[in-house]
């Protein structure tokens, strides 16, 4: 085996610059196959890497070669399969299990040890040893054998260790000076043991020769430690001055912290007196204007104003002031100054508020001039909220008192044009505001509805209704409505809500804002609904005008603030003005279910008929382009069935005009109505209407027209009957009945003369049916011309078929029909 290792060395291993440490001859377990060996190796280069590495013998049995190797750093598991029994198996667990037979026990276990030192001494990574007896694996290593692989660790796994070329030449020259040491190793070795003896002899010689060299030392040494000594001695002197000094500097160093300390807290004194010595400090200009300053005049106003802002900003207390601390309240000159500005405080608040109360009471001040005291109101509330309290409740009392009689007033006269009473109202106009609104047209017109998409003209007055009756109102008066000054005052008591003179403030006092705006114009809504209720009982049409006007009121008031008092006010009389209008359409419905005809008369357009008419034409023109137009046309589909309805119903009633002359009349009155007013949303009924027109005409003009030339009729009747019984139309003249000569008895009945006759009877019949409004007896009588010439050329037809060759004629030719017809129209 030592051979063999060596062999490897030489071959394998040295040329890849490593060492071979351990070798074991195995082959693989369950198989029988050539041995190879398991070589574990170490490189010679740092850092050391340790391999385990397969070789095996050529194919031709004469070299070795190197087949696998891998990192001892990749083995996990070694298996030697049973600790207590000798067994030469053993595993080895790498990327897979490796499972080997060593030809030896001993092999074996010397392989198995040598792995376990190498990965103590070079691996982190300690590999799992199981099934491994204790004697083999030593439980650490001495630190006396950590040491190169070419020391210790080599002659514990027997390493072998090639000479380098300087042994080599040493070795060479000892060889050379004894000739016999290849022949006699024996007797060369002796020599060599002898010359070993004469060196070891001669080391023990130099070394009692250098005793008295050695005591020499040891005397220097004692002599050193001696000063070494006397070196402490002095290091410790020193170290105890160097003490005491330490505790001079601390005593010093704590003294100049003091100091500074000392300083620093009177520099931050120094500061917060400075502080509070600058801002708690009224200028005498302020205080004189607090005390005495003309609230009446725009400077003295202007003058109070600047001092009660450097006043607000003075503390009277910790809790009206962020710059003072806690501790500041204590100092008794900063409780002076405080008592002082609460006094300056109380004191001003309450010459304010007893200002305000005066001038609200006595002197009528138009809004404007109350602006100038907005900022003086808004120090008192954010001083003393209880004195801002009670002036807002006064203001709001007295402004209430004033706009309900001059709103009243108002209204009242509104009233008085509008039932169109000759009495002329009261002039007056709703002061409070920044000047009188009576005949300010100019903010009227921004508050007037456009029905028609134009700006309506603002020079009609209220005294132009003073001679309108509410039992004869027509479109007329109705556009009248539209027009007037009654939409002048609307517009007057609207802009009156935008210029109370309660200021606008953010979003988080809309709340407070809108109750004064409540408690000041509460009579507001009831005037309104009032006059709006007024209205609607003069006409229930005026609703349409009311419905467009009030909307676009509130789209302007709702894009300004939706949840303003303006926004819901208005939003609540929309819903009134809503009511009346959906109440005016179910009356016209209901009036619609309750009409009655006269049996007497004949029915003509009906009058809810005509009412549609006037409403659509009426409505169309109040609500072009207006933001409610969704609530027309809902109106509309229930207005235009209610109509188609009652139609029906009348006609089915009617006695004296024939059922389909009332419905062909009406519905080409309702067609002919939506097509001059093009409502979209009523296209479908007007397809409807004309096809009733149309379906009703038709059987009219079948009905009325009948049978003119009834025998005739007949005889062609029998002979139709005849042909759809099988017969030849050409072999119907040789029936009996209906031969050539029983058709020209017939035929000379129906003289022209007799025909015209017939025609002018018809004409005149048709006539007392239709009405004149509607002017349909050309069109009945058109079509009336067009059925008779269809029978004509029907009878001609079977004559020509069913009687070929005979010559038989009718009396009177299609153009004798055309001018009978004519000549009858033009007559009456």
């Amino acid at each position: 085996m030592t051979a063999i290792k060596h062999a490897l060395q030489r071959d394998i291993f040295t040329p890849n610059d490593e060492r071979l440490l351990s070798i074991v001859n195995v082959c693989k377990a369950g198989k029988k196959k050539r041995n190879c060996f398991l070589c574990a190796t170490v490189t010679t280069e740092r850092p050391v890497q340790v391999n385990v590495v397969k070789v095996k013998k050529s194919d031709k049995g004469d070299f070795y070669k190197r087949q696998t190797a891998w990192a001892l750093r990749d083995l996990a598991v070694v298996d030697a399969k049973d600790a207590v029994k000798e067994s030469p198996e053993f595993d080895l667990h790498f990327d897979k299990v490796y499972k080997w037979v060593a030809s030896s026990t001993v092999e074996k276990n010397t392989f198995i040890s040598c792995i376990w030192k190498l990965n103590q001494r070079y691996l982190r990574k300690k590999i799992d040893f199981i099934n491994v007896s204790s004697q083999l694996l030593e439980e650490s290593v001495p630190s006396g054998e950590n040491q190169s692989v070419a020391g210790g660790d080599e002659e514990a796994v027997d390493e072998y260790q090639e000479l380098n070329a300087r042994e080599e030449q040493d070795i060479e020259i000892m060889m050379e000076g004894c000739e016999y040491a290849i022949a006699n190793a024996e007797a060369f070795a002796e020599k060599l043991s002898r010359e070993l003896q004469v060196l070891d002899g001669a080391n023990i010689q130099s070394i009692m020769a250098s005793e008295k060299q050695v005591n020499i030392l040891m005397k220097l040494l004692d002599e050193a430690l001696k000063e070494v000594d006397q070196i402490e001695l002095k290091l410790s002197s020193y170290e105890e001055m160097l003490q005491s000094v330490k505790e001079q500097m601390d005593q010093i160093s704590e003294s100049n912290h003091l100091i500074h300390l000392s300083n620093t807290n009177n520099v931050k004194l120094l500061s917060e007196i400075e502080f509070l010595v600058n801002h708690m400090d009224l200028a005498k200009g302020h205080i004189k204007a607090l005390q005495e300053g003309d609230l009446t005049s725009s400077r003295g106003i202007e003058a109070c104003t600047n001092a009660a802002d450097a006043l607000l900003a003075l503390p009277t207390s910790l809790r009206f002031c962020s710059f003072l601390f806690v501790g500041h309240d204590m100092l008794h000159a900063v409780k002076q100054q405080q008592q002082r500005f609460s006094d300056l405080r109380e004191q001003f608040a309450r010459r304010l508020a007893s200002h305000l109360n005066s001038v609200f009471v006595h002197h009528h001040p138009f809004h404007r001039d109350l602006l100038r005291y907005a900022k003086l109101m808004e120090w008192l509330k954010n001083t003393d909220y209880g004195k801002y309290e009670g002036l807002t409740k006064n203001y709001m009392d007295y402004l209430s008192r004033l706009y309900e009689r001059e709103i009243k007033d108002f209204f009242e006269v509104a009233k008085i044009k509008m039932t169109g009473t000759t009495r002329e109202g009261k002039k007056f106009g709703l002061h409070g505001s920044s000047g009188k609104l009576t005949g300010s047209t100019s903010s009227l017109n921004k508050l007037s509805v456009q029905s028609s998409g134009n700006r309506r003209s603002q020079s009609s007055s209220l005294l132009d209704m003073g001679n309108m009756s509410a039992s004869d109102l027509d479109v007329a008066d109705r556009t009248k409505f539209d027009k007037n000054e009654v939409e002048e005052m609307d517009g007057v008591a609207l802009s009156r809500l935008h210029t109370s003179g309660v200021p606008q403030t953010v979003s988080s006092e809309k709340d407070m804002i809108r109750q004064m705006m409540t408690k000041i114009f509460r009579c507001i809504e009831p005037e309104l609904n009032n006059l709006i209720a007024l209205g609607d009982k003069i006409d229930s049409f005026n609703s349409l005008y009311m419905l467009v006007k009030m909307s676009h009121h509130v789209w302007t008031a709702q894009n300004v603030d939706p949840a303003s008092f303006l926004s819901t006010t208005l939003g609540n009389v929309l819903v009134t003005v809503k009511r009346n209008f959906d109440k005016c359409i179910s009356n016209q419905m209901k009036q619609m279910d309750e009409v009655k005809i006269s049996k007497k008369s004949k029915v003509g357009i009906l009058p809810f008929v005509a009412e549609f008419e006037e409403f659509a034409a009426l409505a169309e023109s109040i609500f072009k382009n207006a933001e409610r137009r969704g609530d027309l046309d809902k109106a509309y589909i229930k207005l235009i069935r209610a109509v188609f309805d009652s139609v029906e119903k009348v006609a089915n009633e009617s006695q004296k005009t024939p059922r389909d002359v009332v419905m062909m009349e009406n519905f080409h009155h309702i067609f002919a109505t939506l097509s001059r007013l093009k409502i979209s949303c009523l296209e479908a009924e007007k397809k409807e209407a004309k096809q009733k027109y149309t379906d009703h005409l038709q059987s009219y003009v079948i009905y009325s027209l009948g049978q003119p030339l009834e025998k005739l009729n007949h005889f062609f009747e029998g002979v139709e009957a005849r042909v759809a019984q099988g017969i030849r139309e050409e072999e119907v003249s040789y029936q009996l009945a209906f031969n050539k000569q029983e058709l020209r008895k017939v035929i000379k009945e129906y003289p022209g003369k007799e025909v015209k006759k017939g025609l002018d009877n018809l004409y005149k019949k048709v006539d007392k049916h239709l009405c004149e409004e509607e002017n349909l007896l050309q069109v009945v009588w058109h079509s009336m011309q067009d059925e008779f010439i269809r029978q004509y050329k029907h009878f001609e037809g079977l004559i020509a078929r069913c009687y070929p060759g005979s010559g038989i004629t009718m009396e009177f030719t299609i153009q004798d029909i055309l001018d009978y017809c004519s000549s009858i129209a033009q007559s009456h």
